[in-house]
């Protein structure tokens, strides 16, 4: 008896052990690697004078743990003039550094532009998000320093809305009307208007999202 309870507590210390060590490499990896920040902040120093002008400034370092970009380490960036900030870093396809200046500047402009609108008629608890591809400014030829309106070009955006409330019969006729005023006020011609419906809580409060491509 006294021999099966020794094999018990040496199998129940290997599983604790082997617990330890997997919180603990969890742990590890959810912690940046502080010589790759602090390559990754040359390489942006770098491209940033090849690039930019001296209106533009790197201010931290971004680490991604969750898997939610296409890179591990950035540089985070911003314009002093208009303090658009914005994100640097090494792309595996293309094998070079690239910028997010041109589609957060753009995503910047857009808020601004659908804000007044999104307050009046959803309410000012509503969030906005508008996404552009991250490499668009590249993949148009812009010169960062001479940042042209995303309105001269053939763009298509996407605008997340997050209404802190339930659905309503007459939501269909809310967002139709708003892709209606994003078209007759020159504000876009094209792109894509997702709503959600989350508490400002963070509690979802419809399983499905609205959706509409125009």
């Amino acid at each position: 008896m006294k021999k099966i309870a020794t094999i018990l507590m040496v199998i129940l210390s290997l599983i604790l052990v082997g617990i330890a060590i997997i919180v603990f490499s969890f742990v590890q990896s959810m912690k940046p690697d502080k010589e790759k920040e602090e390559e990754v902040r040359m390489q942006a120093e770098e491209y940033l004078e090849e690039k930019f002008n001296d209106n533009f400034e790197i201010f931290d370092t971004l680490y991604d743990n969750m898997g939610n970009f296409g890179f591990d380490y950035a540089a985070k960036a911003r314009d002093k003039k208009n303090n658009t900030q914005f994100l640097i870093y090494y792309d595996d396809e293309t094998k070079q550094m690239v910028d997010t200046y041109i589609a957060d500047k753009w995503s910047d402009d857009v808020e601004k532009e659908i804000r007044p609108y999104i307050n009046e008629h959803f309410g000012e608890s509503t969030d906005v998000h508008v996404y552009f591809e991250d490499k668009i400014g590249k993949q148009l030829d812009i010169d960062p320093t001479k940042p042209k309106s995303y309105k001269e070009f053939d763009v298509k955006p996407t605008i997340r809305l997050a209404v802190p409330r339930k659905k309503s019969d007459e939501d269909e006729k809310l967002f139709n009307d708003f892709i209606s005023f994003l078209e007759s006020e020159d504000k876009l011609q094209q792109g894509v208007v997702i709503v959600r419906y989350i508490a400002e809580n963070g509690e979802i409060l419809e399983d499905t999202e609205w959706s509409k491509e125009f």
